[in-house]
């Protein structure tokens, strides 16, 4: 029955996103911007890491196509609150984890797909990475999406208004950026500056696709990256499901 209510929500949803063709395109167009823009600024600059520039940019951007779209995924919920559909959704026999799963799974499709668009252009301006290395990078974006967009949907259930809803958001999004390494490797950062991204979970995502970028599959990273990663999706669902059982009971 999960399998099944969790199939029902998710073609719902997919079925609204792909009716938004324009938005789906739109979603990639800040991380492009990135790329076409602030990536030629790169490529004569010593970054200390291995690999290319694109190598260290494209996967900072993958993830940022992910944090930013997942965080902001629960306005959506904010305004079916407001016109009641999920309170005709609570009322029928749908698992609650299904109607959550479906949801986040809508997400992680999305910006998967967005994922592959910006690679694809990145390969178009030179970019090269192995073809293993690109897959776990939109693994990483597919967990990254379902774990904030759990929390962004749990949160958008217990606020009251998108007032409320956005400097949350932008109170975590921008630390978490500027923390997690996304545009430069923080290695490049002051001593303390490092230290303290290692308490922001993205940083060892960040780092982990970073390698897969440049072959490098079973190094600390990747275990480091690959756990953070698991543990914070499971974390984020049992909290996004409980909301969903309780908010508004």
């Amino acid at each position: 029955m999960l399998l099944h209510d969790t199939a029902l929500i998710y073609g719902r949803y997919l079925r609204q996103s792909l009716r938004s063709r324009f938005a789906l395109l739109f979603g990639v167009l800040t991380p492009l911007l990135y790329l076409v823009f602030f990536g030629p600024l790169l490529t004569p600059l010593p970054l200390g890491a291995g690999g290319s520039s694109w190598q260290v940019l494209v996967p900072g951007l993958l993830l940022q196509l992910g944090l930013f779209g997942a965080l902001f995924a629960g306005f959506t919920i904010i305004v079916e609150k407001g016109q009641g559909v999920v309170e005709r959704m609570r009322v029928t026999p749908v698992s609650r984890l299904a109607l959550l799963l479906g949801r986040v799974l809508r997400d992680a499709t999305v910006f998967v797909f967005q994922a592959v668009l910006l690679v694809l252009a990145a390969l178009v301006m030179g970019l090269r990475a192995p073809l293993a290395g690109i897959l776990i990078g939109f693994a990483f974006v597919a967990l990254l999406t379902l774990s904030l967009a759990s929390l962004s949907y749990a949160l958008g259930m217990t606020v009251r208004t998108p007032q409320e809803f956005g400097p949350l958001i932008n109170m975590v999004s921008m630390p978490s950026m500027l923390l997690s390494g996304l545009m430069l490797p923080m290695t490049l950062a002051p001593g303390w500056l490092d230290v303290l991204s290692h308490f922001v979970p993205f940083r060892y995502l960040v780092d982990a696709v970073r390698d897969a970028y440049v072959g490098h599959y079973a190094g600390a990273h990747m275990l480091y990256g690959v756990l953070v990663a698991v543990g914070f999706a499971a974390l984020a669902v049992t909290v996004g499901t409980r909301v969903f059982r309780t908010a508004g009971a």
